[in-house]
């Protein structure tokens, strides 16, 4: 942090991608104005443009690419930045990177091919409005690089600078052919094409870091569009992680909570960035409720990112009024919390690893493994990360292993060491065992499997042991599990009753899956000593099916595997808790909005509806000398007994914030 400027908390992301039709590019601008609107607004950060996916420039320079209809003399990226500073406003440079019109136009050599020589671009024919992706093999690349190094000397020193769309994209476009032979790959292989994308990605953005950092030795650098899962190997080239996630723009409301659980383990600093808009981005004329707003700014505080919100300013340069007294608002509360969310870091418990989903999968992809567990963990209120093998894995008392996590040697004996020092493990469908589930590889989880059970569908019957709260019925699993028993010394906790037959065309009952016949020798769920076993892929089962049960059997093995768990809360599914530390000071956020499916496809949060007298109990080794809602300093009568300290929570309102100092 202290090589860098800090990132700040309440940032705007302000795309300006303008075609080279409109005719009065900055026309009615006015820098003072632009300026003091952001003030008022709360706002202490903007990303502003110097190049757009049209491809045009939005400063004064002798490259053909400056919009051609940009106002004769006006210096509009300038203007802005010298306008923003002057409030003490924060101005990273934005650069688009593969999507690049006018490149794509003048130079169509340059543009990445598909296998089948045709051009990839967004849309599904040449017909359709969208994006030509530029092929960084080509010398298009080179064209880049000499953009960017104006843009570094015209404005030495800059804030930062924000690369977008930067994916791994794979072409047949003879340089990136070339290219590939050169590496001793073959281009006729997909996977070799794969391969050497994300060669090539890592290539430039090891060599643009390197550039903006000399140039700008504090300069923060972010590469966008990149798939998370692989900031293990990029975050060298990354002096923050922004994580794009608008909720209606495709992204969706676990996006952001699932990624922020991994970003946050990199050690630099992280933010969340959503939109003002209905939908997802220039969505001209849409502005999403204030609420939902809330909600996803205090989704954010809550996790210890900073708060970045997207907007487009229209091309004559003048920011939309109704959206800057919503975000405003929304800023307003964020500056407000600003003491209680400065170096404040995450408490955890529990590490649960992540299903990779492929070398070229963009950022909007999560497996439905990673979006129920994320989930199910949110709603039984535990506090964890998202982990990788390499992590430091004695942080945690549990680790999760979520339904088909794949595990090498140097996995294996990582984990064996972790339980045998006291860890524990919780894994699912064929996490620990072979992909046929037929070979168990982590003989600590105390199974005998048989492989996979022959039936689509299936029952899960609670044991004793685990029926606190369970209705009394055999209970469907919607998904194949593995058949397995008990080894010595383990106890099964659930059985599998399973059907009459498997359904078929011709042998079928009723309209779906088969009734149970009798409960069967296999176990739907085991434990053994410090681990547990359930035999369904019951993560991605709750992510498709969101049947309750599935929550009850994880709940009941997370109880048996940490039962002291960092936080409690008697507070509906839907409200979301976590715990952060700052210095001597523990702070419990709790948010209670409810996205409401009012569409085919987008999920709105218009209604903040609160909740009264929740009870809270969190495990503190000591007696808090007080304990107070923030901002409002507002005491809260507490008792502490046997580690913990109980209260009732007297409001949550959208966002609670609870400090124990």
């Amino acid at each position: 942090m202290s090589k860098q400027f800090p990132l700040r908390y309440r940032q705007i992301h302000l795309d300006f991608h303008t075609g080279p039709d409109i005719p009065d590019v900055g026309a009615d601008f006015d820098a003072r104005e632009f300026a003091l609107m952001m003030k008022k607004a709360h706002v202490n950060s903007v990303t502003v443009f110097a190049k757009c996916h049209h491809g045009h420039l939005y400063y004064n320079t002798k490259r053909p690419e400056r919009h051609p209809g940009l106002r004769k003399g006006l210096d509009l990226l300038a203007s802005q930045i010298d306008a923003l500073h002057r409030q003490d406003i924060r101005a990273p440079i934005y650069i688009s990177v593969q999507c690049d019109e006018y490149a794509a136009n003048t130079y169509p050599q340059w543009v990445a091919r598909k296998p089948d020589t045709s051009q990839v671009k967004w849309g599904n024919s040449v017909f359709t409005p969208g994006w030509q992706i530029m092929d960084m093999a080509s010398p298009y690349q080179e064209f880049l690089a000499e953009q960017t190094r104006e843009v570094l000397d015209r404005f030495r020193p800059v804030d930062g600078i924000f690369f977008d769309m930067c994916w791994d994209q794979p072409s047949t476009n003879a340089y990136f052919m070339d290219a590939m032979v050169k590496a001793g790959l073959n281009p006729e292989s997909e996977q070799d094409r794969n391969r050497y994308a994300r060669i090539l990605a890592l290539g430039y953005m090891k060599r643009f870091h390197a550039m903006v950092r000399a140039s700008s030795p504090k300069a923060t650098v972010f590469f966008n569009a990149r798939p998370l899962f692989n900031l293990a190997e990029e975050i060298a080239f990354q002096e923050q992680v922004e994580i794009e996630a608008l909720p209606t723009g495709g992204w969706g409301y676990m996006y952001f909570p699932k990624n922020v659980r991994f970003a946050r383990t990199f050690d630099k600093p992280y933010l969340g960035m959503t939109a003002r808009f209905h939908k997802s981005w220039a969505d001209f004329g849409g502005l999403k409720p204030y609420a939902a707003l809330e909600y996803e700014t205090s989704q954010m505080m809550a996790h210890g990112a900073r708060c970045s919100i997207g907007d487009q300013l229209h091309p004559r340069g003048v920011l939309d009024k109704a959206a800057y007294e919503l975000i405003g608002k929304v800023y307003a509360r964020v500056e407000q919390r600003e003491p209680w969310l400065q170096g404040a870091v995450p408490l955890t418990q529990i590490g649960l690893f992540q299903v990779p989903t492929g070398v070229l999968s963009t950022t909007q992809t999560i497996s439905g493994s990673d979006e129920g567990a994320t989930r199910m963990l949110t709603q039984l209120k535990h506090q964890f990360d998202v982990v990788r093998p390499e992590s430091d894995l004695d942080r945690y008392e549990v680790l999760v292993l979520p339904d088909v996590i794949r595990l090498d040697d140097a996995t294996l004996r990582r984990l064996r060491s972790y339980i045998k020092g006291g860890g524990a493990v919780l894994a699912t469908g064929t996490s620990g065992l072979s992909e046929d589930g037929r070979t168990l590889l982590l003989a600590e989880l105390g199974i005998r499997p048989a492989g996979m059970s022959p039936f689509t569908a299936t029952y899960i019957r609670f044991g004793k042991e685990i029926s606190s709260d369970v209705p009394p019925s055999d209970h469907v699993m919607y998904e194949r599990g593995v058949r397995v028993t008990p080894a010595r010394g383990a106890t099964s906790l659930a059985r599998v009753v399973e059907p009459y037959f498997e359904r078929a065309w011709n042998h079928f009952c009723s309209h779906r899956q088969t009734p149970g016949d009798r409960l069967s020798r296999w176990s739907a769920a085991v434990q053994n000593g410090r681990c547990g076993y359930i035999a369904f892929p019951i993560f991605s089962a709750f992510a498709t099916h969101g049947n309750y049960p599935y929550r009850l059997l994880v709940r009941s093995l997370l109880e048996r595997l940490l039962p002291e768990p960092l936080l409690r809360v008697d507070a509906p599914t839907s409200t979301e808790a976590t715990v952060m530390r700052q210095g001597q000071r523990t702070i419990v956020h709790l948010l209670q909005y409810c996205p409401e499916r009012r569409t085919e496809k987008l999920d709105i949060v218009e209604d903040i509806v609160p909740l009264f007298g929740v009870p809270l109990s969190l495990k503190v080794a000591r007696k808090p000398r007080r304990v107070y809602l923030a901002p409002e300093g507002t005491d809260v009568p507490f008792e502490h007994l046997a580690g913990r300290v109980n209260l009732r929570v007297p409001e949550i309102r959208g966002h609670a914030m609870v400090v124990f100092e």
